[in-house]
């Protein structure tokens, strides 16, 4: 399957030409492991891919004992593979690089020595339990530590459009940000259209071996068997690699279907432990976060330049990095989520958790677009026009004045007020750029409001 990871990788090849090693980081099961194999298959004469969870130690010992002898390395590495190697052509991946640490450090004589251009992939799960055990006899610290030479890219789940090119839909992405550039209504027929798709991504998700059942198939019940399997991991990952966090991560991450369906959908942790407080809890949402199991939104004490610098780190959200795992993981009848379910969902018939499931998506899109998640809260008591509640504030990377912080509200039905929104114009005017909201309708300008339909907050 098309992913937009790819051209990133081509840009890196012409343009770095073997100075610089590239790690591809991201959740289990994103697809690493599938889109650099293709990448060296499509863009190079010959390629050797190492995959560290397989091979035995003889072949991780060899970074180990061959470092300052990489005629040596080569010579080792093509026999075993059956690979012949040509200079400046060919292409060593290492796949699940977190099970031998030797060869990450060995990538500083690897990209000096010049010869061959080096990929990564890794899961940050593996590379916490990696750096933190014990070293092993005869084994140097500085084996451990991460190359200078080393630059690094995210992959996320499957955003909208990449499960539009999946479906079939080459174009429809680019009709889509026309009309947002626009802000003119795409129309009811189309709207309709393509909100059918975007239910269908979101009941799927993002996960490419669930789309993938779900192409071939078209059935919900083997999409929800494979994304409880990729659950199911994540719960095996949290266990194996959690250390003393472990009891702490799960139950953050159990909990997270509950605390979206709060009002307000902020994490309360009261709601573990009626005694609970953030700094016993804060390493295990990072844990979460530097997984890439979860996206967090952190409130922000106003919404102006520099919202990081007004971050309280004690007052978050916590959204499932990718909203088909949600449904799986909210939606738990007897083990599977039932083909009835998933029509309601996919018919916008669902009683309860679509609010839930609507915020959880936009945060998913928001990261994906590399989006830092900020909410804005305000509970004073004294002076009700300082009250608001504010979904996500994002910056603007083009702006012509001190105009670049944008609100965003989702609205999960049509019956909803802008009260907060209003306040917030109001009062932080001068740092607003265009506020947003993002609803299931279609593309409306009202006063200072920009009315857009789910699908066009890529275009953001």
């Amino acid at each position: 399957m098309k992913r937009k990871i790819y051209d990133q990788l081509l840009l890196w090849k012409n343009k770095r030409k073997g100075k610089s090693a590239m790690m591809i980081e991201g959740a289990r099961r994103v697809g690493k492991s599938y889109i650099v194999e293709e990448f060296a298959k499509n863009e190079y004469k010959s390629y050797i891919l190492i995959d560290f969870f397989k091979v035995g130690d003889d072949i991780k010992d060899l970074f180990k004992n061959y470092k300052d002898n990489l005629d040596m390395l080569f010579t080792y590495l093509t026999t075993f593979y059956s690979t012949k190697l040509y200079p400046r052509e060919s292409i060593i991946v290492f796949d699940e690089i977190e099970f031998c640490p030797a060869a990450r450090a060995a990538i500083k004589y690897l990209v000096a020595d010049g010869r061959y251009d080096y990929l990564e992939t890794g899961s940050l799960l593996g590379m916490q339990m990696s750096t933190k055990r014990k070293l092993k006899k005869n084994e140097k610290k500085e084996d451990y530590l991460v190359p200078s030479e080393e630059e690094k890219m995210v992959m996320q789940p499957m955003d909208f459009e990449e499960f539009l090119w999946a479906s079939g839909e080459e174009n429809l992405m680019d009709f889509i940000r026309m009309k947002f550039k626009e802000q003119s209504p795409v129309g009811q027929s189309m709207h309709r259209k393509i909100m059918d798709y975007f239910r269908l991504y979101m009941i799927v998700g993002g996960m490419p071996q669930a789309v993938e059942e779900y192409l071939d198939t078209k059935s919900f019940e083997d999409v929800d068997r494979v994304k409880r399997q990729i659950l199911n991991l994540y719960n095996n990952c949290i266990e194996q690699y959690a250390g003393v966090h472990t009891a702490k991560v799960k139950a953050i991450y159990e909990a997270i279907p509950g605390q979206l369906q709060l009002h307000e959908h902020k994490f309360q942790l009261s709601d573990l432990n009626k005694d609970a407080r953030f700094r016993d809890y804060d390493s295990s949402f990072f844990w979460l976060r530097d997984a890439r199991m979860v996206n967090l939104a952190f409130n922000t004490t106003e919404p102006s330049i520099g919202l990081g610098l007004k971050q309280k780190d004690n007052s978050l959200k916590c959204y499932l990095n990718d909203t088909g795992l949600m449904i799986s993981h909210a939606f738990d009848e007897r083990g599977i989520v039932s083909e009835q379910l998933y029509q309601k969902i996919l018919k916008d018939k669902l009683e309860v958790n679509a609010g839930m499931l609507m915020e959880n998506i936009v945060a998913q899109m928001l990261t994906a677009l590399g989006c830092k998640l900020f909410f804005y809260s305000n509970s004073d008591r004294e002076n009700k026009e300082n009250r608001m509640e504010i979904d996500f504030l994002i910056a603007k990377s083009k702006v012509t004045s001190r105009h670049n912080i944008s609100p965003i509200e989702v609205k999960s039905s049509s019956g909803f007020t802008t009260v907060s929104l209003g306040k917030c114009i109001k009062k932080y005017e001068t740092y607003l750029a265009q506020a947003y909201i993002v609803h299931t309708g279609d593309v409306e300008k009202e006063g200072p409001y920009l009315y857009i339909p789910l699908y066009m907050v890529p275009c953001l």
